[in-house]
């Protein structure tokens, strides 16, 4: 009886271990590996580019696949400043003799002038002298533009100059009964500040 009782178990043990060069572990649960190799070009550098409404990077994040085929995600904390003319370039290269891209131009101080009013643009802000008072000023969209009403009985051909100095874009200014109208348009979406000054007003732009 104990043979076999004997003989019974062995063939069991064989049954469950069909091939004994494989762990008894499942080989579903065995990670599988290959050799194929995927072909990919090179990151030299590409770019992306900021909507015109973007004002700070607060983080940088990156995906990339590792040589066993897993896929890991990174991150930077940023937080700095950004101008969205410029795009956020990705690269690998290490060439210094790439030119700088340039978004504004040195401009003479005084852009245009009237007896009664002139302007000078700076950067970002724009110095209106005159001794007319401001009755009101507000922002319109699509375009953004400043509108900006001062109070005078003015005599003038409605005005209009390009400007193309970023974030301007045109100038213009229209007579209407008791005062006259100034439009400045802006390149995309901002906001915008006027402070009173000895010489008229400031406007700054964010």
């Amino acid at each position: 009886m104990r043979v076999i009782l004997s003989i019974v178990l062995m063939l069991l043990t064989l049954h469950s271990r069909e091939n004994p060069f494989f762990p008894t572990d499942s080989i579903d649960d065995m990670p599988i590996t290959s050799n194929k190799i995927e072909k990919y070009p090179p990151l030299n550098r590409i770019a992306l580019s900021f909507p015109d409404y973007a004002r700070v990077l607060q983080e940088v994040s990156i995906s990339y696949k590792n040589l066993d085929g897993t896929v890991e995600k990174r991150s930077i904390k940023v937080n700095r400043s950004v101008d969205w003319h410029i795009p956020l370039f990705i690269s690998q290269s290490y060439m210094s003799s790439e030119k700088q891209i340039k978004v504004s131009k040195k401009i003479s101080p005084r852009e245009i002038d009237f007896k009664f009013i002139d302007f000078s643009i700076s950067k970002k802000e724009i110095t209106i002298k005159t001794e007319d008072k401001m009755k009101r000023h507000f922002l319109l969209i699509n375009p953004h533009r400043i509108v900006l009403d001062f109070i005078r009985d003015a005599d003038f051909l409605s005005y209009k100059k390009i400007l193309k100095r970023v974030p301007f874009t045109l100038l213009r200014m229209g007579n209407h009964e008791g005062y006259y109208r100034v439009v400045i348009d802006l390149d995309g979406h901002y906001r915008y500040s006027i402070d009173s000054i000895q010489s008229g007003y400031k406007i700054r732009i964010f």
